[in-house]
């Protein structure tokens, strides 16, 4: 039975300003999905990578990814949609066709691309373990303040019960579909599945696995990993 990760790896990036897509974006000299991709084959649990690529860049993408997968995966690249739901059903549809003992199934932003192979490994045991859906969060550090359309403070919320998440975000396959399949709308994949009724567990996520979005995160992950090979 097969772990699949899908990339949606079509955003063009512009917060970045490199007039590139994001996901090809280099931090020193390597692409962020190059990076992305490494680490989910280095966890030892991911067998194909299905990436959703910009339209225009399809073949630039396969080029720079197709040599990453160990003896036995592959990396499969596709056109992506306009907004990132588009992007993973696309990439969901085409893992559950063309890989059909696709059992496990990874939802991994490039923008991590610093996250730990560990981590990818830990979601993918808690879901063999048999939670439908799974997500690695880390702490809340600051105090939050929920406020009203003018910006006044209505409450404080009790950060203790607070998480932030990160990715990649694991599911068995036939979870991940029928919350596809639902016409629910959510800021990210396990959201759509619990709010589809399922219920989402959570493993330790890792301070590497941070979103490269801006400039400044961009120059961050430049100085933390200047002289490693992740």
């Amino acid at each position: 039975m097969s772990v699949v990760a899908l990339v949606p790896a079509a955003g063009r990036g512009e917060r970045l300003g490199y007039g590139m897509p994001k996901a090809l974006v280099p931090v020193n000299g390597v692409p962020l999905l190059t990076r992305a991709v490494r680490g989910l084959f280095a966890s030892g649990q991911v067998q194909h990578v299905v990436i959703a690529a910009p339209p225009s860049d399809v073949d630039l993408v396969h080029t720079a990814t197709a040599s990453l997968a160990p003896a036995g995966g592959a990396v499969h690249v596709l056109s992506g949609g306009a907004e990132r739901t588009d992007s993973v059903r696309l990439a969901l549809d085409h893992a559950l066709r063309v890989i059909p003992d696709t059992s496990i199934v990874l939802v991994h932003d490039a923008a991590r691309a610093f996250t730990p192979p560990e981590v990818v490994a830990d979601v993918v045991a808690a879901v063999r373990g048999g939670h439908d859906a799974v997500i690695p969060v880390l702490p809340v550090a600051d105090t939050i303040k929920q406020v009203d359309e003018v910006g006044v403070v209505v409450s404080t919320p009790d950060r203790a019960g607070l998480r932030v998440v990160q990715t990649p975000q694991g599911f068995r396959a036939e979870t991940l579909k029928a919350a596809y399949c639902s016409g629910i709308a959510a800021t990210d994949d396990a959201g759509l599945v619990e709010k589809n009724g399922g219920k989402v567990h959570t493993v330790p996520g890792h301070a590497h696995a941070m979103k490269i979005t801006t400039p400044f995160d961009l120059a961050v992950a430049e100085a933390l990993f200047a002289g490693g090979s992740a």
